[in-house]
């Protein structure tokens, strides 16, 4: 079964409603041929016993979505990019709050509350990407999230774990965020605004700026040579695979 045969078959059933012998026929599609069907109708991920799962909750559609996300990366096809990124890509179209065009996450990127979680047109997840997704997470267009990267929405009392506070993170258009960068609760990083690698960001960062260190600070102005937007040139794969030949 070609790559492309595969892919629009996955399409069509996600898009469809996902319901439990669409996700044993996609599990086949990857290499997953006996799936006990049964498995599937008593099964829990472990975002559903987080306690914001009682306030967000989890349709079952949403569940298997999850489910295939998370699945895909143990199995060869997950390293085969021309299926994983639009498999990818079709599952955030179903299961994000919102996603834009030409999404593209490569291997390894995880997130607790899909349904939580916004993305513009050409945004790009490099692999190892963590998503704490409970407080809300927006980003805009041509957003760039490089290897490693982790966002948190949540915090915990010191005194009592139990205690939580909840406080989202929006990442705006054009912005870079490089390897292995932390963005704590309830930061806005600015549009254009670029963050160094290994940075911990626990305050907004501006428009146009870059910023360094643990705490993050501004550094200087992004070397932008005058360009905005779009011409910035945020094309992330060799000749816009996945981009403008989508």
């Amino acid at each position: 079964m070609a790559i492309e045969d595969r892919l629009n078959e996955v399409r069509c059933l996600v898009q469809n409603g996902i319901e439990e012998r669409g996700v044993v026929r996609i599990l086949q599609i990857i290499g997953a041929p006996d799936f006990p069907l049964e498995i599937l109708t008593g099964m829990r991920l472990y975002s559903e016993y987080l306690p914001m799962a009682q306030e967000l909750g989890f349709t079952n559609e949403q569940r298997y979505l999850h489910f295939l996300w998370d699945v895909l990366d143990r199995y060869p096809l997950g390293v085969v990019a021309n299926f994983a990124i639009p498999f990818r890509s079709i599952i955030a179209n179903k299961l994000f709050k919102k996603c834009g065009k030409n999404f593209i996450a490569e291997e390894q990127v995880r997130f607790n509350y899909g349904q939580n979680i916004e993305v513009g047109d050409d945004v790009f997840f490099n692999r190892g990407v963590y998503l704490d997704s409970k407080g809300g997470i927006k980003i805009g267009n041509y957003v760039a999230l490089t290897e490693g990267v982790q966002v948190f929405t949540h915090g915990h009392s010191e005194d009592t774990h139990s205690k939580r506070d909840y406080n989202g993170v929006r990442i705006c258009d054009f912005a870079k965020v490089m390897v292995n960068a932390l963005l704590l609760p309830g930061v806005i990083i600015g549009e254009e605004a670029l963050v160094a690698g290994c940075s911990v960001v626990n305050k907004d960062v501006p428009a146009g700026m870059m910023v360094a260190g643990s705490p993050a600070r501004v550094v200087r102005e992004r070397r932008s040579r005058g360009k905005k937007g779009l011409e910035l040139d945020h094309i992330w794969l060799h000749e816009a695979a996945f981009q403008i030949n989508s």
